[in-house]
Formats: structure tokens, sequence, C-alpha cells
């Protein structure tokens, strides 16, 4: 997939970040598509169920190309004993309200049932994030007609990304609001989009999406305008 592969997808480089936890709405999807854009379905969060549903709607409500977003279920080491302190701390909150603390759980947002919906749905896109599968599931993908992207915050994980088999990588800088989709936790210090740009241009000729704090034209970077780069907003 090359950049000009993009125009098959939207006619304007305007994405629609999958706003995982009820801001992304199937309107808004069909929204984004209908004007032009490639709109996207948060799947995180939601049973198989409810993504299947929201591919329904989408579908009632447009013909142009849609794609749907999925999380990579990484799970890091926990510090057991840090989160039962916290909880402790919280303690005269929950009485006070009368919802007690939950239990810590891990789950992996039923990826396997999520990556056989896609499959048999057929999107145009399917993206992840917080990771990137391997290599025989993008090529499953592939071969069902579905074009794999995968976020990325770094050199690093676009190399990842790239030896996957990937074909567009979404490059998301630390402007991105509420958090961005590393592959892991740590305490690095995030880059901010037009370093990361060019830091993963370094790295891949895959096609780039560029994302973080892109709220308008004026604050797209100039070298995604003049490559005429996808651009991919959750905040508008």
């Amino acid at each position: 997939m090359n950049t000009d592969a993009f125009s098959s997808l939207m006619e304007i480089p305007v994405v629609g970040a999958p706003l995982a936890g009820g801001s992304s709405t199937p309107e808004l999807t069909a929204a984004v598509s209908d004007a032009g854009g490639l709109g996207f379905i948060a799947a995180g969060y939601k049973t198989v169920d409810e993504v299947r549903r929201e591919i329904e709607h989408v579908r009632a409500r447009t013909r142009r190309a849609f794609g749907v977003n999925i999380f990579f279920p990484t799970q890091l080491p926990a510090d057991e004993a840090t989160v039962a302190e916290y909880a402790a701390r919280l303690a005269g909150e929950a009485e006070r309200y009368g919802v007690p603390c939950g239990e810590g759980r891990w789950s992996d947002d039923e990826w396997e049932g999520k990556l056989e919906l896609v499959e048999r749905e057929r999107p145009a896109v399917a993206s992840f994030t917080f990771g990137c599968p391997d290599r025989r599931i993008v090529a499953q993908l592939q071969s069902s007609g579905i074009a794999v992207w995968c976020t990325v915050t770094g050199s690093t994980e676009a190399s990842v990304a790239a030896a996957a088999g990937v074909d567009a990588l979404v490059v998301q800088g630390s402007e991105a609001g509420g958090h961005q989709g590393s592959f892991d936790d740590t305490d690095a210090a995030p880059v901010g989009l037009l370093a990361l740009l060019q830091l993963v241009r370094n790295a891949t000729d895959l096609p780039l999406v560029a994302a973080g704090g892109l709220a308008n034209g004026e604050a797209s970077p100039p070298s995604s305008r003049r490559a005429r780069r996808p651009l991919r907003s959750g905040a508008v």
C-alpha cells in the first residue's frame, strides 16, 4: 500500500480517530466517511456483539469506506502492593459515594472474537493500538481485502510494525489527548509529532498518518501538507 492507495479510502486526507470509551459513535464514523474522510469504529472496551452492531449501524448510514480499531492485548507486570495502597487511599471516597473500589483484573478485550469479526465483516481498514499483531494475523486480514494499520509512538515500534507487514502507520505524537497508544508503559519522554514523523520516516518507507493535537488544518505539520499525508483528528 503506497501513499496513493489512501485515495481509494478517502477523498480528503482526514481520518476520524477511534475514541474508545464512548466518544466515537456510528453516527460520527459515518459522518466522517460521508464527508470524504475515513471514519473509524472504536472497538476498545466493547463486546464483540456491540462492535458488530456498530458496524451494522455504520453500513446502514453510509456506503463509503470505514475502519475498525482494535486494542492489542499487552499484559504488562503490575505492582500489586502499589495498587492495593492506592485503593486503600480511596476508601474514604468509596464510602462517601457508596461505590466500592473494583478489583484489578486483566482482560484481552475479546481479542480473538474481534479479529474473527473484522475478518468476517471486512471493513476497509483494521487498525491496532498498544501493540502490533504478528505477521500471520496481518497477512490473514490482508488476504481478506482489509488494509492493516498500526499506531506507533517511536521508531522502534515502527520497525516492529513494518516487519509484521502492515500497510500503513499511524504516527501519534506527544500532543495526543488522553493517552498515547504505545506498545509499552514506560517513563520515557514522549516525542512531539513533527520530530516523530522524521524519526519514523528514517526507519521505514511505509505510508504515514499523522496524529496528535490536530484539531484543524493549521495544526498539521508542513511536511504532511506537502505530502498530502492523512491527518487523524480526535478533538475538533
